[in-house]
């Protein structure tokens, strides 16, 4: 909104205050609820970190599950920063999933990887595009807001995969057919052997690639800046000749598109198929690691490594406190960061000039004084005050 502070400006530590909230509120909770299971907080932090980066396979799952969040991520952050609320990154991801998989099976065995890859994805970002531009159509043509419509895609794409899964799932399975050699992405254990038996593969460069192409599309591109616009003051924006149903609607077709490669992570880079319920609320999650970025694209990719250190964390864990309670943990941070917001918002224009520097305020005319008065110039000439004149006599009546 106009006028008021941006957290990204001000002091660094000024901004940073809301992660390092949310960081200590979540540790707090954590150790409460470990407490209660009647297990030592240390224990599962020491648990917790051995199985994510205490060891070489544990920092390949982390990189391997924030990889789709990167891409759900910034599905969610581009809609937000055009004004609009993605909450449809689930449907995206599962359509633009499945999408790649089928393109992936059904090309020729000798097709060259340089042409089966990159065709893939694009089928993957196409599919997940029609459907984020179907909800822009809904809001431009019909009015509806987009988070029902979203919500409601959601329902509508888990039910037509129940469907759909028996033409094109394999007989007595619940996946499709394999994709071919070609199209498959290689695990990065193939640069680093340490990594043997992670899940990583190239995908993790795609998303980071993607991160730093949002990125420059929001700053650098007439059509980035017009998101912006329009999601800063749709009025100002309509008034300046930018039409708002078209801008929301590439926008929602971007946003699905990215939530559609999120996909290849998993159809491409590890189990080679699409398997029904692979997402595990991927998509849902990624409103998480927007809002905790403050919809950055690069600061994303931090988001995104920190809930999947808590993602892989619950599984080392499990042992000792239940999965559920990283759950909570995440809940937490989010909530901690979006109560933080508003306060170093309100903190923000305290820091934003140096108050030594600063110019007074100007004055301002008291109610009864129209103008400011001003100091009178020595050398222009007063007018002589003007002075009443005297009444003159009453005139008496002279009878006629």
């Amino acid at each position: 909104m106009a006028g008021q502070p941006r957290l990204s400006t001000g002091p660094l530590w000024l901004r940073a205050l809301p992660l390092m909230w949310a960081a200590l509120l979540a540790m707090a909770m954590a150790s409460l609820l470990a407490r209660l299971y009647g297990q030592s907080p240390l224990a599962m932090y020491r648990l917790l970190l051995a199985g994510t980066w205490g060891s070489v396979y544990g920092i390949g799952q982390v990189l391997f599950k924030a990889t789709p969040l990167v891409c759900t991520g910034l599905s969610v952050a581009v809609a937000l920063r055009a004004g609009l609320f993605n909450v449809g990154a689930e449907g995206q991801l599962i359509v633009g999933a499945l999408a790649t998989a089928l393109c992936g099976a059904y090309l020729p065995a000798a097709t060259p990887s340089l042409v089966a890859i990159p065709l893939c994805l694009l089928f993957g970002f196409v599919a997940g595009g029609l459907l984020g531009t179907f909800v822009g159509l809904c809001k431009w043509l019909c009015r509806a807001h987009e988070v029902i419509v979203t919500i409601l895609c959601n329902f509508i794409v888990r039910a037509a995969m129940v469907g759909v899964g028996g033409y094109l799932f394999l007989k007595e399975s619940v996946h499709t057919a394999p994709v071919i050699a070609a199209s498959r992405l290689p695990r990065l254990s193939v640069l680093f052997p340490q990594l043997h038996g992670s899940a990583v593969n190239a995908a993790l460069l795609l998303a980071i690639l993607l991160a730093v192409a949002v990125e420059l599309f929001l700053r650098r591109t007439r059509l980035g800046f017009a998101l912006r616009v329009v999601g800063q003051n749709p009025e100002a924006a309509a008034a300046a000749g930018l039409h708002l149903g078209r801008v929301r609607t590439l926008a929602l077709a971007l946003s699905g598109g990215l939530a559609g490669l999120g996909g290849a992570n998993f159809v491409l880079g590890y189990k080679y198929y699409y398997e029904d319920g692979f997402s595990s609320g991927i998509g849902y999650l990624g409103i998480a690691v927007a809002v905790l970025a403050h919809n950055r694209p690069l600061w994303l990719l931090l988001s995104a490594l920190f809930f999947g250190t808590l993602a892989q964390g619950g599984l080392a864990v499990n042992a000792v406190v239940p999965r559920e309670l990283i759950d909570v943990l995440s809940a937490t941070v989010i909530l901690a960061v979006a109560t933080a917001s508003a306060e170093v918002k309100r903190l923000l224009p305290r820091f934003a000039l140096d108050p030594a520097k600063a110019e007074p305020p100007p004055r301002v005319p008291p109610p009864h004084e129209p103008f400011p008065r001003s100091k009178p110039d020595p050398t222009e000439s007063v007018p002589p005050p003007l002075v009443e004149p005297k009444p003159s006599p009453p005139v008496a009546w002279v009878e006629r």
